[in-house]
């Protein structure tokens, strides 16, 4: 014998590797209402591009008969902001805009028709829609196009998301 082996003890139970299992993160995963699988995710902020996004959305969900899933990224800033420290890491900032965005939602006569759920995530808009897209297995991802000067000097997010999203992006202008 090369060595000694230890016995595994008989009750130790058997932890699965979700990189290596795919199924087993697949299960690790929050489950979502199922009036929501498939559904139709949105990118949503207040902005005026964002409202004729949500629109269209709405419009899609009440075809389709699907879930409407409702995301609003908060902001998040590095802490070099806020500790001047040299690496920069970032911190969720407190962000009480998607509260709220999730009243002035619940007020809102035109969803009344379709059944719909806010989620809010921190950090980059293009990553956590696609996440949020994944989680539901949605359909599609609507977002509304950006205009002005930020848009064009760090690109649009619609650009960025239609580029390595994994399912159908609808952007409206």
């Amino acid at each position: 014998m090369a060595g000694h082996e230890i016995p595994e003890p008989a009750d130790r139970k058997q932890v699965a590797d979700p990189v290596s299992d795919p199924l087993a993160a697949e299960q690790e995963r929050r489950p979502c209402d199922p009036a929501f699988r498939h559904g139709v995710v949105v990118g949503f902020d207040g902005s005026t591009s964002s409202e004729r996004a949500l629109a269209y959305a709405i419009g899609m969900s009440r075809r389709t008969g699907s879930g409407l899933i409702i995301v609003h990224v908060a902001n998040r800033l590095p802490t070099t902001v806020w500790a001047g420290c040299e690496p920069p890491v970032f911190v969720d900032v407190p962000d009480h805009r998607t509260e709220v965005l999730g009243l002035e939602l619940a007020c809102a006569d035109y969803l009344a028709e379709v059944p719909w759920v806010l989620v809010e995530r921190g950090g980059d808009i293009c990553h956590e829609l696609e996440e949020v897209g994944r989680e539901y297995s949605a359909d599609a991802i609507v977002v509304g196009s950006t205009h002005g000067l930020v848009g064009k000097l760090f690109g649009s997010v619609a650009g960025r998301l239609a580029r390595r999203a994994q399912r159908p992006v609808v952007v409206i202008p």
